[in-house]
Parts: structure tokens; sequence; C-alpha cells
């Protein structure tokens, strides 16, 4: 979605995900977000393909309320217009791939980051898991919370460029400076397919 390359000047630190300890986070690939999800959706599936052909992991992300009890701070953010479970809308989108032998499990959350109230941190140190690359949407929300909260808690992040999305195209370009300065290194479809080929 980045449109120009202003996030460059930021982007001051460069390395690749090592395969042997990385996983794929894909965020929130829902039908509820389909209007900013299907321009990348070339770019995620690409990034699915490279992961799982170097044997990274995969895991999905499902944003989605059970009941206004749960809707936290999003319910006054968003005037309760939220993802409800149950609905189509709260339903992965089926061109991101996921498949139905067991290959990419989904986590359920129900605020930005996939860190808070699911039990993400404690299924990647199950795993080994050291590095995890962030892809999504939406760019600026749960995708930059998420590599934030993943980032604080110890885990080296990749951040995409091009398999991440939202509304805006200042938004996105916000978070990739955001990301690139303090939190992510940044990578694409590109970088991926370069870095896990120099793994091989």
């Amino acid at each position: 979605m980045a449109t120009s390359s202003s996030y460059e000047k930021f982007e001051i630190r460069k390395r690749n995900p090592d395969p042997k300890t990385s996983i794929l986070l894909v965020i929130d690939m829902q039908n509820y977000f389909s209007s900013m999800a299907e321009p990348i959706l070339p770019a995620i599936g690409t990034t699915i393909d490279l992961c799982r052909n170097a044997s990274v992991p995969v895991i999905f992300t499902r944003h989605c309320h059970k009941s206004a009890a749960d809707y936290g701070m999003l319910g006054e953010w968003w005037n309760d217009d939220l993802v409800l479970d149950g609905t189509v809308e709260a339903e992965l989108i089926p061109e991101v791939g996921r498949r139905a032998t067991g290959d990419g499990e989904v986590m359920e959350k129900n605020t930005y980051s996939a860190f808070r109230g699911t039990r993400l941190e404690e299924r990647l140190r199950e795993m080994g898991i050291e590095e995890v690359i962030v892809s999504g949407v939406m760019t600026n929300l749960c995708c930059e919370t998420t590599a934030r909260e993943a980032f604080v808690r110890g885990f080296r992040v990749f951040f995409s460029t091009d398999a991440t999305a939202t509304s805006l195209p200042e938004l996105h370009e916000a978070t990739l400076k955001n990301m690139a300065y303090g939190f992510a290194y940044l990578v694409d479809c590109k970088r991926l397919q370069e870095a896990f080929s120099m793994k091989k």
C-alpha cells in the first residue's frame, strides 16, 4: 500500500528474518475489513506462500466480539460499530489461503493487540519463536499495536510494507515510519524471498 518512500530515511537498521525462529502473523484478514484487505491479497498470498515454503509457521488472528461486555474502549471509540462473532463479517477472507489441515491456527482477539487476552505469547515461547513477521490489517491499529507489543515482550519484529494495509495512505506511511524508527525491521515480498532463498 505504500505509495511513497518517505519512511526509508528512518530505515537505518536492516536485517532478514531467520526462518528457523520466525513466525508469520496474519492479522485480521476478515470480511469486515475487505475494502482495505483486497488490494493487498496478492502480497499477503505471496508472503504466506514464501513463509510456508521456508517452513515458517503461520498464525492468523480474527478480531471479534462475543457481546457488549468485551467491547472495552473500542465500543466508545468506534460507537459500537464492531466485528461481532458469528457474522459473515467476522470470518476470514477465503483468499488468504488458510488450510483446513491445521496449517495456520487461528487466534481470536477483541482488541488491537494480538497479545492481549490470548495465549499468543505462551504459544510462541512453546514453539521456540524469537521473531515475528507482521502482516494484515489495519496497519496503524492492530498490526502496529501487535508489533509494538511483540517488541516490548522481547521478540524481534519484522513488519511488512506491502502485505499490510489501512484506510488511508498517510496512516499506513506514518506507521512504517514509527516501525522503522523504533520497533521493527521493514520487509516486503521481495526481501522475504531473498532472505529465505539465502537460508537454503
